[in-house]
């Protein structure tokens, strides 16, 4: 049993880390072949293994510690980084995780694990719990950048809602990760709704308002009330905030 404590502390684990603590590769081929046998733990996916608990029967570690164990540089984002921070208006049956390495969808659970364009390690967050997450501020950026990843605007502004407050710098580092004209404009746009609520500087917006595209463009797929907003050269919804107190009306992008 000493061996299942010490994976309960991993939660889940890889065979490399059952290598490491065994000591031999038949050692760690057997462990893990006996312990599948046993229903001490089960297969995540190819060289991924979660510790099932005794008690309960199921699975120890939580969606964002899994998707976090994927790959060296895995991290959990968009919607998923949301509900990790507790600032998600819905649960999702997907989790969204990104990395450098080619990795497939997979189910698990319940859950259907989802890769993400791989943007680098900026603004990622090391947890002791063992999740590596986006910042909140490149969460809010890359959910701008795919709505579609967000649950479409509506989800995405009741996520800003319930954000405290937001770094105007670290903002524009995550702006400066995906170096589009377009992003800017939809980020300037949309946080600007939340300029007050969130405490972000005018100086974040002005900075915004320099990196533009030269050209007009759509927030999303045109909508009949949609107008045009000259500072951001963008067109979009009137007044954005009224917009999550309409029902019935789908504002998800394409």
């Amino acid at each position: 049993m000493d061996l299942y404590k010490e994976l309960v502390a991993l939660r889940c684990f890889t065979h490399s880390d059952m290598l490491q603590i065994t000591g031999s590769e038949s050692a760690a081929q057997w462990q893990i072949k006996n312990y599948l046998k046993k229903g001490y733990i089960e297969r995540v996916r190819r060289n991924l293994y979660a510790v099932v608990s005794m008690e309960t029967e199921q699975p120890i570690p939580t969606r964002f510690q899994i998707a976090s164990r994927i790959s060296d540089d895995a991290y959990i984002s968009h919607h998923s980084a949301f509900e990790f921070y507790g600032y998600s208006n819905q649960v999702f049956y997907d989790v969204y995780f990104g990395t450098e390495k080619k990795v497939r969808p997979f189910d698990y659970n319940g859950l259907s694990y989802q890769p993400v364009v791989w943007r680098g390690n900026t603004g990622i967050e090391e947890t002791k719990i063992g999740v590596r997450v986006t910042s909140l501020e490149r969460t809010v950026v890359d959910s701008i950048a795919d709505f579609t990843r967000i649950g479409g605007l509506e989800e995405l502004m009741r996520c800003l809602a319930l954000i405290p407050s937001l770094d105007g710098k670290k903002l524009l580092e995550a702006l400066e990760i995906y170096g589009r004209g377009q992003l800017y404009q939809k980020a300037g746009y949309i946080l600007e709704a939340y300029k007050d609520d969130m405490s972000l500087s005018d100086a974040f917006f002005k900075k915004c308002a320099t990196q533009i595209s030269a050209s007009k463009t759509y927030l999303f797929d045109k909508q009949d009330d949609f107008i045009f907003h000259e500072k951001w050269m963008l067109y979009a919804p009137k007044e954005l905030k009224k917009l999550v107190d309409k029902v019935g009306v789908d504002f998800n992008a394409v």
